[in-house]
């Protein structure tokens, strides 16, 4: 069984892939698919995420504000842990640093990613961490907040093997997306052969960055087992042991999931 570790499948084009969300969650489970991680973007979508999951016992959920959001809600740690208080939610983000979209005086997102790392220590659950052109400043800030004390995991990791060192050495899983299956993306694939598969996820990032051969389509959780076979070949292992040892790496980070 496979575990999709970061998806939204709320935010899906369901015209594009001729469905609902129940459709995509029946899709992946067709496709050995047996859980997936559905992350909170911003507040003002929260609760309707947490209506469209909360018939599909396969789907948990996080809460949190991803730093590219400049409108709406920026929440306060007092807030984020309320509402993380759900049995469905299972992480606090997605969260981080992202330099490539965003301009100008940047504080406000660093301030706002500590608020993150606070709530995730008061509640015991982990980090999901977004990084984009920031790899310093992620590390910095991780490392000055102590997040190694909660964990967690670098979601859709793109950057180098010295990032990745930085990262387990603070005690969060590296997580590949369809990424790794892209011609020109040597560096990561690279992190994929390094990474001790024991602080190993992998995830969709549904709906974007679909796999190779779906690389330009609506990516969906069904296709994470693209990404599970890509890095076994690219390990020389079976994808019977990626599977499973992701999987069980998943319930350990999220360890308030149900099997």
């Amino acid at each position: 069984m496979l575990i999709d570790s970061h998806c939204h499948i709320d935010l899906m084009d369901y015209e594009k892939l001729g469905g609902d969300p129940a459709s995509a969650v029946s899709h992946a489970h067709e496709n050995g698919v047996g859980h997936m991680l559905c992350v909170s973007v911003n507040l003002e979508q929260y609760p309707a995420m947490l209506e469209t999951i909360n018939e599909m016992p396969s789907v948990f959920a996080s809460v949190g504000v991803h730093p590219n959001e400049h409108e709406g809600v920026d929440p306060t740690i007092e807030q984020l842990v309320e509402l993380a208080d759900n049995e469905k939610v299972v992480a606090i983000g997605e969260t981080g640093l992202d330099y490539f979209r965003s301009e100008g005086d940047l504080e406000w997102q660093r301030d706002r990613f500590r608020r993150h790392i606070e709530a995730a220590k008061r509640t015991s659950k982990p980090l999901i961490i977004h990084s984009r052109e920031a790899k310093q400043d992620t590390i910095k800030l991780l490392e000055e907040e102590r997040a190694d004390e909660i964990g967690g995991v670098m979601h859709c990791f793109a950057e180098d093997w010295e990032m990745a060192q930085q990262a387990l050495d603070l005690n969060f899983y590296i997580s590949f997306s369809g990424i790794v299956t892209f011609k020109s993306a040597t560096v990561l694939q690279d992190v994929a052969k390094k990474v001790p598969l024991e602080r190993m996820l992998v995830e969709t990032d549904s709906p974007w960055l679909a796999p190779v051969p779906f690389r330009g389509k609506t990516n969906q959780p069904a296709y994470v087992k693209y990404v599970a076979e890509y890095i076994a070949e690219l390990r020389g292992d079976s994808v019977e042991n990626i599977t499973n040892a992701t999987t069980e790496n998943f319930f350990r980070l999220f360890s308030t999931a149900k099997a």
